[in-house]
């Protein structure tokens, strides 16, 4: 959420800076809100003055012997339209905010500005992209061939957008999942987690998938209890521990990292990645976020996406990280970073991991805070988040990357001590 003083005193500004995100911010609906909102409160405090002038002139009437019953009936009076003025007030005040849970992160200085995914910023490449000598397979073909990844089977069972995968397959994705989670807690300094794959609707306004991405959740309503959502990513619960907190700055960074199934219901993705594993209602990822002071966030952003890049670097899969412009960030980042991984059958690079700095943007929502130490006043902790990695995905590139001409495919070296002997699958 942005900070109301903003639109309160650079409204203009948030609308241009919002425009290069391609949304249009209400200008005049605002202002016209902030005015009816700055009447009504000035009338409710004179108001208020006034009555408590009334109700003391009323004590000195009755020490006088006069007559107070229409003093009392003009008190009465006041204290009716203060309570219709606090209720408008009140009424106002729930729309603005309202309205200010739908507005996204303002992008940062630095990001490119760009209408967009074509207008993204290429800022290296990692790796060289292998020659075949032979026809390539995509991951269906190449997983299917023995019956391992079955899409067939996760059709009957639960409609499109679902794999089923057995033996080595599904020892691979495993082995794949446990190789980051090590990674990422021996190497990289996180806690790992384990959190619920159910969460209530707060936790989902704090990270900024409520109220405007509920189409894209899969919803559990109860009858009598709170709706249960099942979560997109383990953002959602992860960045959440700090929800309502005030921590010790010594506490910071706080690092966290949990492998968990994701659920989404893709709905604006009708007709897009209809084949194989890339586009999915259920997949797994290893998620990454980090909870920092203010003024480590853009430095904790590039640690970040070295966590997540590391990742593909020792797999030896060859990926590109691009900065995203304006235009293609998601709703609460400030500055994002993707990494795409090369998939040799499609002959292009594709998203595997998106890396944000979400500045107070979340913090706010959540009303997370530390104390800072200088002041001894709470202020808003910065959330990071990044996936590292989709584990789907990864399993995707290294089955087309670690292929060989008869359609098996090779283990990578840092993988095999996670399948039990097994070097090539096929």
């Amino acid at each position: 959420m942005l900070d109301s003083k903003l639109l309160r005193t650079q409204l203009q500004d948030v609308a241009d800076r919002l425009a290069t995100r391609g949304y249009q911010l209400d200008v005049a609906r605002i202002e016209a809100l902030e005015a009816q909102r700055k009447t009504v409160q000035t009338r409710t405090e004179q108001l208020q003055a006034e009555r408590n002038a009334r109700s003391k002139s009323i004590g000195q009437a009755k020490q006088r012997g006069e007559d107070i019953a229409p003093l009392l009936a003009d008190v009465d009076r006041m204290a009716s339209e203060l309570d219709a003025g606090k209720q408008e007030l009140e009424g106002i005040q729930a729309e603005l905010d309202q309205l200010m849970l739908t507005l996204p992160n303002l992008p940062h200085e630095s990001v490119p500005v760009g209408k967009d995914e074509d207008e993204n910023v290429e800022v290296r490449r990692w790796g060289t992209p292998k020659s075949f000598d032979f026809a390539v397979q995509d991951h269906v073909a190449l997983g299917e061939q023995h019956g391992w990844l079955d899409f067939e089977t996760a059709a009957k069972l639960s409609g499109a957008r679902f794999a089923l995968m057995r033996g080595p397959i599904a020892r691979l994705h495993r082995a794949l999942a446990q190789f980051m989670i090590d990674l990422h807690t021996r190497e990289h300094g996180y806690e790992e987690a384990y959190t619920p794959y159910l969460v209530q609707a707060p936790a989902l306004q704090g990270t900024g998938q409520l109220p405007k991405f509920e189409e894209d959740l899969f919803k559990i309503t109860r009858e009598g209890e709170a709706d249960f959502y099942l979560i997109p990513t383990a953002e959602v619960s992860l960045t959440n521990i700090v929800a309502g907190e005030i921590l010790d700055a010594k506490q910071l960074p706080l690092k966290f990292v949990a492998h968990t199934p994701c659920f989404r219901s893709e709905a604006g993705a009708s007709g897009r990645d209809t084949r194989g594993m890339i586009r999915q209602h259920q997949f797994d990822k290893v998620e990454m976020v980090q909870i920092v002071e203010p003024g480590q966030s853009f430095e904790a952003l590039e640690s970040l996406t070295a966590n997540a890049e590391k990742v593909l670097q020792l797999l030896e899969l060859p990926y590109r990280v691009l900065a995203l412009c304006t235009g293609d960030m998601g709703f609460g980042a400030t500055k994002t970073y993707d990494l795409e991984v090369w998939v040799p059958s499609q002959d292009k690079y594709r998203e595997i991991s998106s890396c944000s700095n979400c500045g107070d943007f979340q913090a706010r929502r959540m009303q997370a805070r530390y104390r800072n130490p200088e002041t001894g006043k709470p202020e808003l902790v910065h959330t990071l988040n990044g996936s590292g990695l989709a584990v789907g995905r990864t399993l995707v590139a290294v089955l087309e990357n670690y292929q060989q001409a008869d359609g098996s495919v090779r283990v990578p070296e840092v993988l095999k001590p996670y399948m039990a002997g097994i070097e090539v699958i096929g």
